[in-house]
């Protein structure tokens, strides 16, 4: 019986033959052994659905005509595949969708977000790369699963392919059509005790589980936001156009990550200290009051990242860069990224006198390496050098108001 994690070679007309040898009650035992075996895995929840996303396509059309993916040219790519799986992996008939939650303890929100001095990095990315983590798991999930067919002497060959955020398909509607959550106004999926604070993954399968499915089982289209606009009042950029709609060029995920080039001016003051990443709608969704916390030792957050100084961030090499996101997500944005984030967020250091004289002589020294960053330097010097004239102006202003009024206490 063999397994393989390539895209799928039999014709589809072929693997929904061999399926349908597969007698209904021996799927819903499988089913059952299935969702037993992922927990075994460190799953944190598991869902089936079948792959036709058809009914998504005129939206994500109508996101594409708006340019709200700014330079994400490759989402203009494949649209068939997006929302017809089946066609990019020939002969899958559905999909094994799995979440893993990823909250890291102790993740001190408040405290970064609430010191500038300190750069705020998105939480998910605290841990070991998750699309290598998730991506591992699957492939031994699937394993285990073939050895159940054999267990059950099945003639069958299992076919499958995994995926994590890797491939031109729509995996938060997949994950929502299996049952595993709602997709929120920000666009996020959203699980009804879990929140939001999980990646997906998913198994494209010849194995048609789906037709175990309870009626009524998909979330593909419902949502349980309600009347509430937490998300959409809260994001700093105004990144929420609409309701369940994102103009990722507003997004500061997207600026701080996919984002390659310069970060528009009007943006750069709103990113405040996020040098990767944000967290704020999922921060203020009700949903994730009582998220709970990572059993994946992988995504433990790295001490070096949870809460690091903005300038000691800034005189990182390359080569410290390279060493100290070894194994992390970060690493994929590259260092001239890295540093123009961090150059945004140290121009958004509110001025006081001596801090501001140590934070333009250590954004000088980082300059002439890139022009990019060297344009995001600049900026953040200028900021505290107009920023700290103007506290100078008032600072005067106000000795000269207390040497005219109150002479007597001046």
């Amino acid at each position: 019986m063999p397994i393989s994690s390539e895209p799928i070679q039999c014709n589809r007309s072929e693997s929904i033959s061999e399926s349908s040898l597969i007698p209904k009650e021996i799927l819903f035992s499988l089913r059952n052994q299935i969702e037993t075996l992922s927990l075994e895995f460190g799953f944190s929840e598991i869902g089936f659905c079948d792959l036709d996303l058809n009914d998504h396509a005129q939206a994500l059309q109508s996101w594409l005509d708006k340019q709200y993916h700014g330079e994400m040219s490759w989402m203009e790519n494949h649209q068939l595949f997006r929302t017809s799986p089946d066609k990019m992996v020939p002969g899958a008939l559905s999909a094994i969708t799995v979440r893993l939650d990823y909250l890291p303890p102790n993740a001190q929100f408040a405290k970064v977000l609430g010191t500038p001095t300190l750069g705020y990095v998105s939480r998910y990315a605290l841990g070991k790369d998750y699309h290598k983590i998730l991506r591992k798991q699957l492939k031994a999930f699937a394993t285990a699963i073939n050895d159940l067919l054999v267990k059950e002497a099945l003639d069958f060959s299992f076919e499958y392919r995994p995926f994590v955020d890797s491939a031109p398909i729509l995996e938060r509607p997949l994950a929502a059509k299996s049952g595993l959550g709602f997709v929120g106004k920000h666009s996020l999926l959203i699980n009804h005790e879990a929140g939001s604070w999980f990646f997906i993954g998913e198994l494209l399968t010849n194995l048609p589980l789906h037709l175990t499915n309870p009626p009524n089982q998909s979330l593909e289209h419902q949502s349980d936001c309600g009347k509430c606009q937490a998300c959409r009042t809260i994001c700093p950029t105004g990144a929420i156009v609409d309701d369940y709609i994102v103009d990722a060029r507003r997004c500061i995920s997207y600026l701080t990550i996919e984002h390659k080039s310069a970060i528009a001016v009007e943006l750069r003051p709103l990113m405040g200290n996020r040098i990767y990443g944000c967290d704020d709608c999922q921060l203020i969704c009700p949903y994730n009051k009582v998220a709970p916390l990572t059993k994946e030792p992988a995504f433990i957050k790295h001490s070096q990242l949870s809460a690091p100084e903005l300038l000691t961030l800034l005189n990182w090499s390359e080569s410290v860069f390279l060493k100290e996101t070894e194994g992390s997500a970060i690493r994929r944005i590259g260092f001239d990224s890295w540093q123009r984030n961090i150059a945004v967020a140290l121009g958004n250091v509110p001025p006081s006198a001596p801090l501001s004289t140590e934070i333009i002589d250590a954004l000088t020294a980082q300059l002439g390496r890139s022009t990019l960053v060297d344009e995001h330097l600049n900026w953040a010097i200028e900021r505290h050098l107009s920023l700290s004239a103007e506290v100078t102006m008032q600072q005067k202003r106000l000795v000269r108001s207390i040497e005219k009024g109150l002479p007597r206490d001046a």
